[in-house]
């Protein structure tokens, strides 16, 4: 199995539920449940927060111009529904049901394309930032993937890939298939290096190398993240134990 976990940071007005959470911060939503279909998508979300907090997430959901999971900009004729399954205190549990246009697009659907099905979701919004777990068989492209988020949302909203991690690779096997990392992430690395990105304090962040490489951010983020941990795994590999060995603690 493999996990994915990643960020989209929405720009104002993008996203009328990230507008509503901007504006209430101690406000928070978590998905109990979600599934999606080729056709459809439906999901069960927790929602904690003052009152007023609560009623004003509950709207956006309720009154929102396309269904909040839609990565479209404007209205692309979906069939959606929300209902509140429960009300109390400060929790308020929602559940929504969308029914896909040609028009529509969204993370679940995106990754239904990329990386196959029997994808488990979980997923976190705080103010703007809406962050995907996806936990999947490990088929799949996962760059395209990626690709397919990032011009899905446009300017909209910025991607961080936050973590990727991978099945182990059998004792005494080097993790990936030649042991040398690809030419984009070679480059981005490089480039790290030579800039003064892992220096203390850094001599330049994430934001002035990717414009150095000219590059989006967050490709220049995945690329070094995907670059970093490849080089982790050779290094776990090399030094990891053999039969019959022992280690002094």
């Amino acid at each position: 199995m493999r996990e994915l976990v990643f960020s989209l940071d929405y720009e104002p007005g993008c996203n009328e539920v990230a507008d509503a959470l901007a504006a209430r911060p101690e406000a928070r939503i978590r998905s109990l449940s979600l599934h999606a279909t080729a056709e459809s998508l439906w999901r069960v979300d927790h929602v904690t927060g003052p009152e007023e907090a609560l009623a004003a997430v509950e709207d956006a959901f309720l009154t929102a111009d396309y269904y909040a999971d839609c990565l479209a900009t404007e209205d692309c004729g979906a069939t959606q529904e929300t209902q509140v399954l429960d009300r109390s205190g400060d929790t308020l549990v929602l559940y929504s049901y969308w029914e896909r246009t040609p028009a529509c697009a969204s993370v679940p659907h995106i990754a239904l394309d990329h990386l196959g099905d029997g994808l488990l979701f979980e997923t976190r919004n705080e103010s703007r930032r809406y962050t995907w777990r996806i936990v999947h068989a490990g088929d799949g492209d996962v760059r395209a993937f990626f690709d397919a988020i990032e011009e899905n949302v446009g300017e909209c909203a910025e991607l961080e890939v936050e973590r990727l991690t991978e099945a182990a690779s059998p004792r005494g096997a080097s993790p990936g298939d030649d042991g040398d990392l690809p030419p984009e992430q070679e480059e981005a690395l490089r480039a790290a290096v030579e800039h003064g990105y892992y220096e203390t304090p850094r001599e330049v962040d994430v934001g002035g190398l990717a414009e150095v490489l000219g590059v989006p951010r967050s490709t220049l983020t995945y690329r070094l993240r995907r670059a970093e941990a490849h080089m982790a795994e050779q290094r776990a590999a090399e030094t990891r134990p053999t039969a019959g060995s022992s280690t002094r603690l």
